[in-house]
């Protein structure tokens, strides 16, 4: 007898008179606002502008999901075009079934395409939104929760979870609730990655590497107790062998990076100090009194020797005097020349 469970919902579908408020659809949605906001609030502290995450998010969040959409089809494909399946069902995204690496592989292209609209560098980006995308995974998997699936095998461990769906093969009970590992997983990754991103000044896409090294550590010991129906290489679930490789190449990254690159970037966004923030409105405020200030100089300066000479009794009559002296000076011929011209 089960003392305790996690229960699941009956329904995964909330309806708001009549639209469908799905929720999968609802944790993606939130997950994806949790990156922004949390990615913004650390692009701005790396020295970009306010708005930029948002910009390129416009670009990366529609690539991702139909990047992981399109690693979920492919990889369990007899899902959708086996017999008795029905293919139009590969487009019904809100039933779940996004796959990360995919999300993660076209998202990356979709942030580079927005990135290189705006002259930033994705490694500098991918930083500042990675513990964001580790929080946005730990939302997205209670959406698993609402559709009653990827968990673990069967338990009697306070924690775990009841499904009640008998459908795709399910069978009632209670199991290991293996979106709830990934998700409190993927909530120490963020962390992680935040507390090493200021111990250490992670750049050059150090972090994000970090994140994605953290996040395939996790991903392998809780794929490796799931038991929804998957592909088979050597023993191991096709989401293992991707995790481990995935996770090589991340720490391969972050030890060549660090010796090729070392530090972090000292601009992240061209112009980003120009024109906008506290800095530009400190120099505004620094020209403007130099500004001011020169005239006032300049005016000073010229006055000086009027005032002095005015105080000089017949200097105004210096100039009369000097025409005065250049006409005693003039040259005999002048003289003579003018004086013919005059005779005749």
């Amino acid at each position: 007898m089960e003392l305790a469970y996690i229960p699941s919902p009956s329904s995964g579908v909330l309806y708001l008179g009549p639209v469908p408020l799905r929720g999968y659809a609802f944790c993606i949605i939130i997950g994806v606002f949790v990156a922004v906001w949390l990615g913004n609030k650390r692009w701005i502290a790396r020295g970009g502008r306010a708005g930029t995450v948002a910009d390129i998010a416009v670009w990366a969040v529609p690539f991702g999901l139909v990047g992981g959409r399109l690693y979920h089809v492919v990889t369990d494909y007899q899902l959708y075009f086996s017999e008795g399946r029905d293919w139009v069902d590969a487009f019904k995204i809100w039933e779940g079934g996004l796959g990360i690496w995919g999300a993660i592989a076209l998202g990356a292209l979709g942030a580079w395409i927005g990135c290189r609209r705006r002259g930033i560098p994705l490694p500098a980006y991918a930083d500042a939104i990675a513990p964001g995308i580790a929080l946005a995974q730990a939302v997205g998997r209670w959406g698993n929760w609402f559709n009653q699936e990827l968990y673990g095998r069967e338990t009697d461990l306070p924690w775990a979870v009841e499904i009640t769906s008998s459908a795709d093969g399910r069978m009632p009970g209670t199991y290991h609730p293996t979106f709830l590992y990934e998700s409190l997983w993927c909530v120490g990754v963020a962390l992680l990655v935040i507390w090493a991103d200021r111990r250490f000044e992670l750049g050059h896409g150090r972090a994000f590497a970090l994140y994605v090294a953290g996040y395939c550590a996790g991903r392998f010991w809780i794929e490796y107790m799931r038991v929804d129906e998957a592909h088979h290489i050597l023993g191991l679930r096709l989401n293992n062998w991707t995790a481990l490789l995935v996770f090589l190449l991340a720490v391969l990254y972050i030890v060549l990076s660090a010796r090729k690159r070392p530090g972090r970037e000292a601009v992240v966004e061209p112009g980003a100090g120009d024109g906008e923030g506290p800095a530009a409105d400190a120099k505004e405020t620094d020209g403007d009194a130099t500004g001011k200030d020169a005239p006032a100089e300049e005016a000073t300066t010229g006055d000086a020797p009027d005032t002095e000479d005015s105080g000089r009794p017949g200097k105004p009559d210096e100039p009369e005097a000097s025409a005065e002296q250049e006409d005693a000076e003039e040259p005999e011929e002048s003289k003579d020349g003018a004086g013919s011209a005059k005779k005749g």
